[in-house]
């Protein structure tokens, strides 16, 4: 009853934010002051996009939740006159007073608007501000004007240190920053300047910069053109100094050492495989950066100082990278309350760290976990508590972990090699199921840190009942009546052997993440050429015990559009597919997708939507039954910044579960492309993000809208029959959604 309180309250302060803003926003506008209430950027050409010159508007208007509701300038509006009294001051403290016209900031945008078109090539731009008033309101539409777009006529190159000039003719792409006759755009001109910078930073030239580099245009107002002159010029050290060439530079030694008051403990061969600049090379600002990376991922080393020092009347280097390390042990204790359908219980997990276990930045961690829970409602159970311990290990060395590999190779690469273990033991009213689990896997990113890649060269995971109640097999497992395939099949003891590849894209905008991991198929070509035994579900056995064949592919993607700078709109889509063949009917538990929940259709709580159309009978063992081979997720959230750390969100959710094939435990849960339409769930809901930075924890509260598994009106569109205490969920999460 207070949980359901407490989702009123959120639900009708939403609605009271909502109100707000219906507020007069003009209470405190005085005399013949007009609240800005709109800025526009219009284009005179269709053809010449204005998208983006919204953000050079000097004056911005009050603040917008979802991109369209004031309501801080509502809360700063319910306040009365009489500053005496705390409520008033207190309204106009949490609210945002109103953003007063000022033409003066309306003519230093229309000058930022000019430039900024006059930089894109529009050198003949005008910009005329259109003001619209009503009801002590004013609306500017900034009326742009590109007239015609110049082109280049001509280019030049006054290249005055001879060498660079050589240089840039025979190997850098000069021809590809100007071409003759395409458009004339003076941040192509700083961009190129930028790019020849970085080019000859990463060919020796450790002293130039790009204030070495100007342009002379010479633009023609009858044929729209643009002749252009770049200036590289010579050398000055100091204002004593005459001209000269431009000073390019080899490295000639390469030195460690750990900073004051430290031992430096970590095998010179460490710092050295992470260290890009060698002896003999140009001096170059990109290994200089990568190294600076490279090391920033040693969890031994806490920062790194990279220092120059000229050599003496030559062109040489001599580098010096200092370190500080890490503490090399730390101790975490997370306590944790849990909440299973109204079970409380509590968790402790103990984690140790040793970061430099070897002297060679490997990582050594070991947690122990401890977890207990009151179960109520089992009738014939010896007990009514869930008992689980569990201890992960898990050593992770900071390269790729392969004799064959070259020192080059390794070096080019971001990778850590991991081989973790663990142990779990669950003790149920039910049954004891124990999981070991242990893999060889590998990680490793591009420099720009855009692609991941993960590799389980080999993943192993063995699962046991040691003990399972009587009471528990006769009601489900042995029963005529009750007996469940799918039950069965999970408490069976069963052994997976997989790898799998995972691929990560991240630019900001489009976030992509796909997987793919097959099991059991060389266990298989051993079982069936070798005529292994089988068991009474016609599974061959390995050391008598079952093992799992699927194939298994995921893939998510995530899109944010940047509305503005307070509001993102998320478009997320995830579809995953998971195969059983050969040794297998079915995939085994840990491996089946489910519905519902904090990161799929959040108006269902986790596991209690779908397969497709079916509807659960028996809560103690749905949870087994609503699960599939087959997800479909896709989502639509609206995310704005409100105040101070916390952040709000409005969202659509669609999306199911099915079968790859029809189980009679499972009836209506099976994939047909033909009802796929029909069988997706819709919801929709308000979220409340609490963001730290490092962490956001997160509250969304979730209404069903289409309801798949039922065929009446009623409760196939609970959107248009509205029962509140049937139609919510409320989730509690760590992390954003996608």
């Amino acid at each position: 009853m207070n949980s359901l309180k407490h989702i009123l309250g959120i639900f009708f302060l939403t609605l009271s934010l909502v109100a707000m803003t219906s507020c007069d926003g003009t209470k405190f506008v005085e005399g013949n002051d007009l609240l800005l209430s709109q800025n526009n950027v219009v284009s005179a050409d269709k053809n010449v996009s204005v998208n983006g010159l919204s953000s050079y508007i000097r004056q911005k208007t009050n603040t917008k939740w979802f991109s369209t509701l004031k309501v801080p300038l509502g809360i700063y509006s319910m306040a009365g006159r009489d500053t005496t009294k705390a409520i008033n001051r207190r309204l106009k403290k949490w609210g945002e007073p109103p953003v007063v016209l000022d033409s003066s900031l309306v003519d230093a945008s229309c000058n930022n608007l000019k430039v900024v078109m006059q930089n894109k090539g529009y050198l003949d731009a005008e910009v005329t501000p259109i003001i619209s008033t009503k009801k002590k309101r004013a609306t500017v539409t900034y009326y742009v004007t590109p007239h015609q777009q110049y082109t280049l006529r001509s280019v030049k190159y006054d290249i005055r240190d001879t060498r660079i000039d050589s240089l840039l003719r025979s190997s850098y792409p000069l021809d590809n920053d100007f071409k003759v006759g395409e458009s004339f755009s003076i941040n192509e001109l700083y961009s190129a300047r930028n790019r020849i910078t970085t080019w000859l930073n990463d060919h020796g030239y450790y002293y130039f910069n790009k204030e070495n580099i100007s342009f002379i245009a010479d633009s023609s107002e009858v044929d729209k053109t643009v002749d252009i002159t770049m200036l590289l010029g010579l050398y000055r050290r100091s204002s004593r100094d005459s001209l000269a060439q431009h000073p390019y530079y080899t490295i000639r030694n390469v030195s460690y050492n750990a900073i004051p008051g430290q031992e430096l403990n970590i095998r010179p061969s460490t710092l050295e495989n992470s260290n890009l600049i060698e002896s003999g090379d140009l001096y170059s600002s990109k290994k200089v950066q990568q190294t600076y990376n490279k090391y920033a991922r040693l969890k031994a080393i806490r920062s790194t100082n990279i220092h120059f020092t000229e050599v003496p009347n030559s062109n040489e280097l001599d580098v010096n990278i200092q370190v500080a390390r890490r503490k090399p042990h730390s101790i975490q204790i997370q306590p944790e309350g849990t909440n299973t359908a109204g079970d409380f219980g509590a968790a402790l997990s103990v984690t140790y760290e040793n970061r430099n276990i070897f002297h060679g930045s490997e990582q050594l961690s070991v947690q122990l976990r401890g977890a207990f829970e009151a179960i109520r409602g089992l009738e014939g159970y010896e007990n009514s508590n869930y008992l689980e311990l569990g201890v992960e290990t898990k050593l992770t060395f900071p390269k790729f972990i392969m004799p064959w590999l070259s020192k080059k190779f390794q070096r080019s690469h971001d990778a850590t090699t991991e081989f973790p273990i663990t142990y779990n033991i669950q003790s149920r009213p039910e049954f004891h199921r124990n999981v070991l689990t242990t893999s060889w896997r590998y990680r490793w990113n591009s420099y720009k840190g855009r692609v991941g890649y993960v590799f389980d060269l080999l993943d192993l995971n063995y699962i046991r009942m040691p003990w399972i109640s009587e009471t528990f097999k006769r009601d489900y497992l042995d029963s005529e009546t009750r007996r469940n395939a799918i039950l069965r099949y999970n408490y069976e003891d069963l052994f997976i052997m997989k790898i799998g590849f995972g691929f990560n894209y991240n630019d900001g905008s489009n976030i992509l993440r796909t997987n793919i991991e097959t099991a059991g198929n060389i266990l298989y070509g051993f079982a069936s050429s070798l005529n292994f035994q089988k068991n009474d579900l016609g599974q061959y056995k390995v050391a008598n015990v079952a093992f799992a064949q699927y194939v298994k592919i995921d893939a998510d993607y995530t899109h944010l559009f940047k509305l503005d700078y307070r509001n993102t709109l998320a478009l997320h889509s995830r579809i995953g597919v998971a195969v059983p063949y050969g040794n297998s009917s079915m995939i085994p538990f840990e491996k089946r997708y489910f519905g519902g929940g904090a990161n799929s259709v959040r108006g269902w709580n986790v596991r209690t939507l779908g397969p497709g159309r079916f509807i659960g009978t028996d809560g103690r063992i749905d949870f087994i039954n609503q699960t599939g081979d087959i997800k479909i997720d896709l989502n639509a959230e609206l995310r704005t910044d409100l105040f101070w750390k916390f952040q709000g969100a409005l969202f659509i959710d669609a999306g199911n579960i099915w079968t790859i094939r029809q189980y009679d435990d499972q009836p209506g849960g099976n994939f047909k492309l033909k009802s796929i339409y029909d069988e997706m769930a819709v919801s929709y809901g308000v979220g409340l993000r609490l963001n730290f930075d490092y962490f956001i924890v997160r509250l969304d509260l979730g209404m069903k809208a289409i309801n798949p598994a039922y065929t009446n009106n009623e409760e196939h569109f609970p959107i248009a029959h509205h029962n509140f205490s049937r139609d919510y969920a409320l989730h509690f999460a760590v992390g954003l959604p996608f």
